[in-house]
């Protein structure tokens, strides 16, 4: 059971989700593989942002390819949003899977989304199902964060977390940390899709 955990990260709060995502994954069983999402904006863009710096938290994780993305059992794709939709840099990759659509590379394989957004309402869950659309052209079996996170029943606490996947609020500086809440969510979506994908190979 091999899973791979697929992220773009501007200021490390999807790569924390992602890392708890393989860690739930992990203690299910699963061998698990982290990379990330090539970069496509230029490096002038990234150092005024401040993205450049953050970036070097998690420039040890490998890039991925997209002929890779066959040898795995499940694919978890890990997005900030924006503007309610999938950031740029990860449509660009799913734009060049189009050789493992014309073969149906990815069909019957399983799919999941995380994401974050700079606030409560940012287009979390648009942009999970704006993901689903690209996954379900590939045949992928989607599953979300179900109910059974008793995390997402919360109400003591602005949180992050949907039945479509688990996600984070950043802030509109990128000054919130995923908190406590958030990181369980993404380690229990980690933990169902490693024994949703044990049940679809059995």
């Amino acid at each position: 059971m091999k899973i791979l955990v697929i992220f773009y990260s501007s200021y490390g709060h999807i790569y924390k989700m992602a890392e708890a995502v393989a860690a739930g994954a992990r203690e299910a069983g699963a061998e698990v593989i982290l990379r990330r999402i090539p970069e496509t904006l230029p490096v002038e863009v990234l150092e005024k942002t401040g993205a450049r710096a953050a970036q070097q938290a998690f420039a040890h994780v490998p890039v991925a390819s997209v002929d890779e993305l066959t040898g795995y059992d499940a694919i978890v794709f890990g997005v900030p949003t924006r503007f309610g939709n999938v950031i740029s840099q990860m449509q660009a990759f799913l734009d060049a899977t189009g050789g493992l659509w014309a073969r149906g590379a990815l069909v019957g394989k399983l799919g999941s989304v995380f994401v974050s957004s700079a606030t409560q309402h940012g287009g979390q869950e648009t942009t999970i199902r704006a993901l689903h659309t690209s996954l379900l052209h590939h045949g992928m079996v989607i599953a979300g964060l179900p109910y059974s996170f008793q995390g997402l029943m919360r109400l003591d606490e602005v949180t992050g977390g949907s039945p479509y996947g688990a996600s984070t609020i950043a802030g509109g500086k990128g000054e919130r940390q995923p908190s406590e809440n958030e990181l369980a969510g993404a380690r229990f979506q980690g933990r169902h899709i490693a024994g949703l994908t044990r049940k679809l190979a059995g």
